[in-house]
């Protein structure tokens, strides 16, 4: 498992590098009834970006890490839509070690906004929406990703995955975490381009 101390101070700036960007979860939002889904810890509201929510999650730390390291928090901010798969920390931890440290460092810059940005799907894609397409399409529903690269969203065993170049399969752990910019499903693994 990643637990690289130097990767524990980088989201703990991040996190306070984006709480401008964020705010605080105030009565406001506590009491405006919206229909919130808990991840990591922390409620995701539906009137919020994909930025402002991901910072409160204590399951997606690196990657809050990887999208300031890649400077993709103003896009991810941006009105989109978009669909997310968001690899938890727990994830990135099946990397082989040393992997997030090297795609954190600012000479691999292309390489991480790559790895990243193969999580995006332009337009907000529900599971439903996923499993309407993957059976109206003979059981693999195959979407673009914003790196250019594709994705196959599969059933298997009535659980939703997303398959990346290489073959591996990542399942949606939370599905339909719905943003004012598009909608996040979280994934138990980190999809890699081919």
């Amino acid at each position: 498992m990643f637990k690289s101390s130097m990767m524990v101070i980088a989201a703990s700036a991040v996190a306070l590098s984006l709480g401008a960007c964020a705010g605080n979860m105030n009565s406001d939002s506590a009491m405006s009834g919206e229909k919130t889904v808990m991840v990591g810890g922390a409620p995701m509201y539906p009137s919020k970006n994909i930025v402002q929510n991901a910072v409160n999650s204590e399951d997606h730390t690196t990657l809050v890490a990887a999208v300031q390291a890649a400077g993709l928090v103003d896009t991810l901010a941006s009105p989109g839509p978009f669909t997310v798969f968001a690899p938890t920390n727990a994830a990135f931890g099946k990397l082989p070690d040393g992997t997030v440290d090297t795609l954190l460092k600012p000479e691999n810059k292309a390489t991480l906004t790559q790895v990243l940005t193969y999580h995006v799907v332009p337009g907000t894609l529900t599971a439903a929406d996923l499993m309407e397409k993957t059976k109206a399409m003979g059981g693999m529903y195959e979407m673009t990703t914003a790196s250019g690269g594709t994705i196959t969203a599969e059933m298997k065993d009535g659980n939703l995955y997303v398959v990346d170049d290489k073959g591996q399969w990542s399942q949606i752990t939370i599905a339909n975490v719905m943003q004012s910019n598009g909608v996040i499903h979280v994934v138990d693994t980190v999809l890699l381009p081919g």
